[in-house]
């Protein structure tokens, strides 16, 4: 438990803010440009912390709690999920609940720092954030009651696990794993405010939705919510990967391939978003809508 925790906490800290680095290091790729480096966002979260911060006269402690929780949150959650070959460090029945929750609980304080500056503009944001995420949580739920029906347990360590050991591929129930696993992608997106459903690299009024909730932040603050929004890209990467990697039995040899397929899904989301635009706000909807029936479709073909 103890070398889980690390693993966990190891790779989580050190890992997380490469994702990004490669999704925009694709996307200057496939564009032509030369694109800034893999490492960009370990340097600004670095220069971050180390600049002073300007604060509104008119906001509260409100407004401070934001950031810490978008960081400590993540880290809490990470400990439900496995890693690979290594099983999460606190698990139990019924986990999954918590693990949804404590994401809920990382974007509530987000969305009160927003709106505790008194801005329109960023109030129109958590609007928009706040009414996407209702939207997507009956995919993850719907999505984890397929692997908890199938591997017969309500704790995110069995669920995976059934994954990660094969056992899935092996079974009638594999017909369930692409549309799962596509629905946990489309989640991964929407809820790391990647293209098609925002641009974290664009500051367009309209269109704006996580990136217009942190505009008033600076300094350590910024760097925090940075931080934290890497590592709920890595987790979501996580879950996606312990489904479809199989395991070979050899744990260094699984958690190289854990670590490698993480790199992958990025890559993949940096292909995603230069093949695609970003939706319109009024199609946002539709979409994830869309998702979660196809997740229902997934459940009924397990229960057929």
């Amino acid at each position: 438990m103890v070398t889980s925790f690390f693993f966990h906490l190891v790779l989580l800290l050190l890992l997380s803010p490469l994702l990004p680095g490669i999704i925009a290091r694709v996307k200057a790729i496939i564009a032509g440009r030369r694109g800034q480096p893999v490492l960009q966002l370990y340097w600004d979260i670095g220069k971050l912390f180390r600049k002073g911060m300007v604060l509104s006269s008119t906001t509260t402690w409100v407004f401070r709690a934001g950031p810490p929780a978008g960081v400590v949150v993540p880290l809490l959650a990470a400990m439900l999920v496995p890693f690979g070959p290594m099983a999460a460090p606190v698990s139990f029945s019924g986990d999954l609940i918590l693990f949804v929750y404590l994401l809920a609980l990382s974007r509530f304080f987000i969305v009160l720092s927003a709106l505790d500056t008194g801005s329109s503009f960023e109030g129109m944001g958590a609007a928009r954030e706040v009414t996407f995420a209702v939207l997507v949580e009956p995919t993850i739920f719907v999505a984890f009651i397929v692997l908890a029906r199938i591997a017969g347990d309500f704790s995110l360590n069995a669920m995976f696990n059934v994954g990660t050991t094969g056992q899935l591929l092996q079974s009638e129930a594999a017909i369930t794993l692409p549309f799962i696993a596509l629905c946990l992608f489309v989640v991964l997106l929407a809820e790391n405010c990647r293209i098609p459903f925002d641009d974290p690299n664009t500051h367009l009024e309209l269109t704006m939705i996580h990136e217009v909730m942190v505009l008033d932040h600076s300094g350590p603050d910024f760097g925090l919510i940075l931080y934290g929004a890497s590592m709920k890209l890595l987790l979501f990467a996580a879950l996606i990967m312990n489904l479809l990697l199989p395991a070979t039995g050899n744990n260094l040899l699984d958690m190289v391939s854990f670590a490698a397929g993480l790199i992958v899904l990025a890559v993949a989301v940096g292909l995603v978003e230069s093949a695609m635009a970003r939706l319109r706000l009024t199609r946002v909807p539709q979409l994830l809508v869309g998702t979660t029936l196809l997740s229902f479709f997934a459940l009924i073909l397990l229960l057929r």
